[in-house]
């Protein structure tokens, strides 16, 4: 049976949390037992089926399979554990005589419960999305154990639409895995693939038999040689295994046609991914033809498959200049391909669902912007019309070409994109505002001043975000509580942490930061060049959903942004108080930013604000300023060759911004979500007095990293990992510290959780807090 056509236009995914994060709503209801697994599945299903439907009202078609199934409770590659039945050993009680799990099993892997860890959570390629890192060893067992993917390909069908489903593929999914604990030194979890194979095979036997044209596998380990695997054996999987799903299986009757998805970057590179995939027998093709250039052609092997141009940005929200667009796409006419057909980059699950969800007559969000931005189905929108154009010839969308090029020309020449007085002081800039003192006198001059004990305990900034403080904020933005009620409440909130925090007992204090709604778009509200949504929702991780601000002009600071937050939380202690800030490259990556001008320029103007920000509170007498970068690996390059350039402007904005200050004021940063072994020398780079990172999940798998690399300064590895619920015992803890004053000179070792306390509760951070301050104690009583 010969392939079926693939659709003109269509999308590499879309979002799942519902337009009002619905889904994040039922997920946590669930949790909190107020709600059932049926109303949970019945919520789920809605909202798929809505979503399906909308796609083909956004103009995609109802029958071919353009509109691609990617729903996921909680993370898509959690989702191939769960396919796979691929559960840790900690968590084999959960599943059934199939090997499969029900939704609170399938929940309790990704958050944990009792003494039983969760997985580890990474980012996902180069996005600001986590996913749950598998763990797979010599004997974890594979089986087709979830039918859910077949079943909500049905589900969509009965409802009128056939849809694309959409899983991570075999190789991405066992390259992006760890070694379990009881594995051999020294294996591989790709060296499973030919047991995870035929699970594989059951899954498209199975979407066979339910009447699915395509299937897509995504596979964008192709497209990065940073990952633990090397690109030769990651090149060598991805042959074989596509020769077992796409070679030995007919196509039709034995299997869907095959899409592999290629997301986050180029297919070229020491080994060609294109001409890899050309080479097997895989039905379709798509290109990141953003983050990727147009290949060179002609390539062996594509004259019978189609090409899909992602040519629509499923990474940014900026409008298309749709004539770019499509020369981009005619660009690809060299390649022999069979057919060239229009998609987006990525899923569209990196960016919010609408852009008219925004209300545009307030004045909240600058209404020029409108025109400007293009969200998820604007997106859709625009797939739509340069498929008609590849269709039906250019001169049936010429209105809309028109359109998307006066947006573009409007937003370069918008007043406050440049800012003449931002660029002067960018210009001269000398290498002296980059650098501080010599580490070891700053080190004797912080102690001096602040008579620290050994192994310091602080958090790393924020505490439980209450309901209280939600519905202040709430009612300050509406208008219904004044600005002096609302500070006097939040001020109320710092009270009461302060004493909380000195009644556990820890050293160095924060403020709990109750007035911030997020640590970037708070910000980015306090920043010119920033707008910030309503509804602009994005999934991170799980249930958890954060609004990036758009960065779309030059930023600047128009006035102090936490000094009196800090000054009243000092008026409170005589322990020292942590200023805290967020720094220029997370600002960056957990924003979407302008795409006019190189990012280390933008990174540049950001670092200059903050700059400001360091020195008004050293000036008004703080000791201790944190500037985080948790994301400091996620902007990373997927290509090696790509990444010292990132890491030189990366790292010179975070010093740019903390180097003004005088030696006894001491730097902290803190990094997470982040496998941070190829970073180190960043870390280093950073000269930070102290930097904090997340290390409970991992065991410290940092901590030997950094002392093998010879770090010498202030390290504060995560010993409460504040991603799960569970409540880690003081034994828990007491082994962390051990395991990382082994490594690190005692003299340097900070105690602190992983990461903010901000989505936890009280219940269980003051449980967590006090064995954390307990494991301290005994640690440094062991070390006298």
């Amino acid at each position: 049976m010969s392939a079926p056509t693939f659709p003109s236009g269509s999308v590499l995914g879309y979002p799942r949390i519902g337009p009002r994060r619905e889904l994040k709503k039922a997920v946590e209801s669930f949790w909190a037992g107020r709600t059932t697994a049926d109303a949970l599945e019945a919520t789920a299903s809605a909202l798929r089926v809505a979503a399906a439907k909308r796609l083909v009202d956004l103009g995609l078609d109802a029958s071919s399979g353009a509109v691609p199934g990617s729903f996921s409770y909680y993370d898509q590659v959690l989702d191939v554990v769960a396919l796979l039945g691929a559960v840790p050993s900690r968590f084999a009680s959960l599943t059934d005589e199939k090997g499969a799990l029900d939704l609170a099993g399938y929940f309790t892997v990704a958050r944990g419960a009792g003494e039983d860890a969760p997985l580890e959570m990474t980012k996902w390629f180069d996005t600001n999305y986590h996913y749950l890192v598998p763990e797979i060893s010599e004997s974890t067992p594979f089986r087709f154990a979830d039918d859910r993917v077949v079943r909500q390909f049905v589900e969509a069908k009965d409802a009128g639409v056939v849809t694309r489903p959409v899983v991570v593929g075999p190789v991405t999914f066992l390259a992006l895995s760890k070694a379990a604990d009881d594995s051999a030194p020294g294996f591989s979890p790709l060296s499973r693939l030919a047991d995870v194979l035929p699970v594989y095979v059951e899954l498209l036997r199975a979407l066979a038999v339910a009447g699915a044209p395509w299937v897509q596998l995504d596979e964008p380990a192709l497209v990065s040689d940073s990952i633990d695997v090397p690109s030769a054996e990651v090149h060598a999987a991805v042959t074989e295994a596509y020769r077992v799903l796409a070679t030995e299986l007919a196509v039709g009757s034995e299997r869907p046609a095959i899409l592999v998805g290629a997301p986050f970057g180029g297919l070229q590179g020491e080994h060609d991914g294109l001409a890899l995939l050309a080479a097997t027998d895989v039905e379709a093709i798509s290109l990141d033809l953003v983050k990727g250039a147009v290949p060179a052609g002609p390539v062996a092997g594509l004259a019978d498959k189609t090409v899909v141009a992602g040519v629509v940005d499923g990474h940014n929200v900026w409008r298309a200049d749709l004539a770019a667009k499509l020369a981009l796409v005619e660009g690809l006419s060299g390649l022999g391909a069979g057919a060239v057909t229009v998609g987006t980059s990525t899923s569209l699950l990196h960016v919010p669902h609408d852009v008219e969800d925004e209300d545009w007559t307030t004045g909240a969000i600058d209404v020029r912007l409108r025109d400007w931005l293009a969200f998820a189905d604007q997106k859709v929108g625009e797939v739509a019309v340069l498929a008609r154009a590849l269709t039906e010839g250019r001169d049936v969308v010429g209105a809309e070409v028109e359109a998307s090029r006066a947006a573009v020309a409007s937003r370069a020449e918008a007043s406050g994109v440049v800012v003449p007085a931002v660029r002067e002081r960018a210009a001269a800039l000398t290498e002296g505002d980059f650098s501080r003192g010599d580490y070891a006198e700053r080190a004797a001059a912080q102690q001096a001043k602040l008579n620290l004990p050994l192994l310091p305990t602080t958090t790393i900034g924020s505490f439980p975000q209450t309901p209280e403080i939600r519905r202040a904020r709430a009612l300050n933005v509406k208008g219904e509580l004044s600005d002096t009620d609302y500070t006097t409440a939040m001020q109320d909130e710092i009270r009461r942490v302060v004493e909380l925090q000195e009644q556990i007992g820890l050293d160095v204090l924060v403020h709990g930061e109750p007035e911030r709604n997020d640590m970037v778009q708070y910000f980015a509200e306090n920043l010119d060049g920033f707008a910030v949504t309503a509804n602009g929702w994005v999934q991170s991780y799980g249930s958890r959903c954060v609004r990036p601000p758009i960065l779309w002009g030059d930023v600047t600071r128009p006035a102090p942004i936490t000094v009196d937050w800090s000054t009243f939380t000092a008026s409170l202690t005589e322990k020292p108080v942590k200023g805290m800030l967020t720094g220029p490259v997370t600002i960056l990556a957990w924003s979407f930013v302008r795409d006019d001008q190189p990012l280390g320029d933008t990174a540049n103007q950001v670092g200059l604000a903050l700059r400001d920000e360091i020195a008004d509170l050293e000036a008004a007498g703080i000791g201790i300023i944190q500037v985080d970068e948790p994301a400091l690996r996620e902007l990373l390059p997927l290509r090696k060759a790509d990444q010292a350039a990132y890491l030189d402007w990366s790292v010179s904005s975070f010093r740019l911004a903390t180097a003004g200050v005088v030696a006894e004021t001491q730097i902290h940063t803190h990094l997470c979500y982040s496998e941070f072994g190829e970073v180190i020398g960043a870390i280093d780079g950073l000269d930070a007095d102290v930097t904090s990172v997340e290390a409970a999940r991992s065991r410290m798998e940092i901590v030997p990293e950094l002392a093998e690399a010879g770090y010498a300064r202030g390290i504060g590895p995560g010993v409460y990992d504040i991603h799960s619920p569970r409540v880690p015992s003081t034994e828990e803890v007491t082994d962390l510290l051990e395991l990382a004053v082994k490594s690190i000179d005692s003299r340097l070792v900070w105690v602190n959780p992983d990461c903010g306390l901000k989505t936890r509760r009280y219940e269980e951070t003051v449980a967590s807090l006090e064995n954390l301050v307990a494991a301290t104690n005994a640690v440094r009583a062991q070390l006298g």
